[in-house]
């Protein structure tokens, strides 16, 4: 699996891909993509869980689902503030339903929040 990022995705181009020697001698499959295998095709589901899971091991964490990821982004995403439409589109999900009913649950900290804002509003506010 190929990573060409730093601060914000880059697309391969063929004057990286010749910079590099790993993929300069391989037959290059142009696609859009971000994550590529080293000929540049896209990287089979298993076979990133996979790598997924031997890095974790490689580094003594905690194993846990990659999917699991997914979920972690869009709560840190919400917790940030970043708007759920922003969210969604960084999640690549075609609804915004999607986003907010499985992604983004409603933690204490947010609730909190929320109700603080609402007695504030009322004159009623509480510690």
């Amino acid at each position: 699996m190929t990573c060409r990022c730093s601060g914000s995705p880059q697309r391969s181009t063929p004057a990286r891909r010749a910079e590099d020697p790993r993929t300069a001698s391989h037959e290059w499959t142009v696609e859009d993509l971000v994550f590529t295998t080293r000929t540049g095709r896209p990287v089979e589901p298993r076979n990133l869980a996979r790598s997924f899971s031997r890095i974790i091991a490689s580094h003594g964490l905690r194993p846990i689902r990659l999917h699991s990821l997914r979920r972690t982004t869009a709560t840190l995403l919400k917790d940030l503030g970043v708007p759920p439409r922003d969210t969604m589109e960084i999640l690549g999900h075609a609804r915004i339903a999607v986003t907010m009913e499985i992604y983004t649950g409603a933690d204490d900290a947010s609730r909190r929040a929320a109700l603080t804002k609402l007695s504030a509003l009322f004159g009623t506010e509480r510690d």
